[in-house]
């Protein structure tokens, strides 16, 4: 795989720990012999510019050493293009980069990885408004998230205190108090399913939020969207139910559904969509795959 690296990179990622690792990967990555580059952004949206300007000069690779979110915003740059995704996870949770097979808490083994340059091509969906054109919207490699999850993460986001994954347990008992079940209106490639729901989540790979197996039996290259409903249950319910999801055997609910559509659209009311831990923004939203649309170092 020869040719320069483009390493972008978020220096936020795990609250600023990150940083320390970021001088031993790229000199991993210069002692195999590549030219490296570093594009670091004053904003997500310069960021992502940099980026997109990086990769219009057909590099080898665009790595993003961070986590779940930088490899989100790496995706809207590369879908499509033909140029590899490469991942040197640095983030909290990493689930993107351990679903494809990267090794998720060693940056260094994840640098060696990308030097090997073996190219897999897999799946990539888009998350928009219906009606938008096929391929059109916000790229997604992994889960979308709308129901309880998502308004845990809208909650989570207005807190400023406490500092890292505590703040999303803080979120997850104050969300907890309020939440009711969301009438859903779900259309699975024409059919409509009308259902009273705690979440739904759409899976291009198995996991989020650092581990929690939402869609356990997704596939990145199969050309299909898993699709998985939480029916209404008590509360009580929900948390004996909910810590299963780590190991994805909360399939076997009776309350939970999982189905597989190439094309998914999603109604329900006051429903803000998370498409890989990022804010997309609100319900009705369609997700459609779009088959090899990434080619990832894998």
């Amino acid at each position: 795989m020869p040719g320069e690296i483009i390493v972008l990179v978020n220096p936020a990622a795990r609250g600023g720990r990150s940083r320390r690792l970021l001088p031993p990967v790229l000199d991993r990555l210069r002692r195999g012999g590549r030219k490296v580059s570093v594009v670091l952004g004053s904003c997500a949206a310069d960021a992502l510019e940099r980026a997109r300007v990086a990769v219009a000069r057909r590099p080898a690779a665009l790595v993003a050493f961070g986590g779940d979110g930088l490899v989100h915003l790496a995706v809207q740059a590369v879908a499509g293009t033909g140029v590899p995704l490469g991942i040197v996870p640095a983030g909290t949770g990493n689930d993107i980069a351990d679903a494809l097979g990267i090794p998720p808490r060693d940056p260094l083994a994840a640098a060696d990885t990308v030097l090997r340059g073996r190219v897999r091509t897999v799946d990539a969906a888009t998350v928009g408004a219906p009606g938008a054109a096929a391929g059109s919207g916000e790229w997604f490699a992994g889960v979308v998230a709308c129901g309880f999850d998502s308004r845990v993460n809208e909650r989570a986001n207005r807190l400023t205190w406490p500092p890292g994954m505590a703040k999303y347990l803080v979120a997850l008992a104050g969300e907890l108090r309020a939440f009711r079940p969301i009438p859903f209106e779900i259309d699975l490639d024409g059919e409509v399913v009308e259902r009273e729901a705690m979440l739904v989540a759409v899976g291009n790979t198995r996991s989020y939020g650092a581990g929690m197996r939402v869609c356990p039996d997704a596939l990145p290259d199969d050309g299909l969207l898993d699709v998985m409903i939480l029916g209404a249950v008590p509360k009580t319910e929900f948390l004996r139910t909910f810590p299963r999801v780590y190991r994805g055997s909360h399939v076997g609910h009776p309350a939970v559904t999982v189905r597989r559509a190439r094309r998914v659209g999603i109604r329900a009311p006051d429903v803000i969509a998370y498409a890989d831990g990022e804010r997309v923004g609100p319900a009705p939203l369609t997700c459609e795959i779009v088959p090899g649309a990434l080619s990832v170092i894998v």
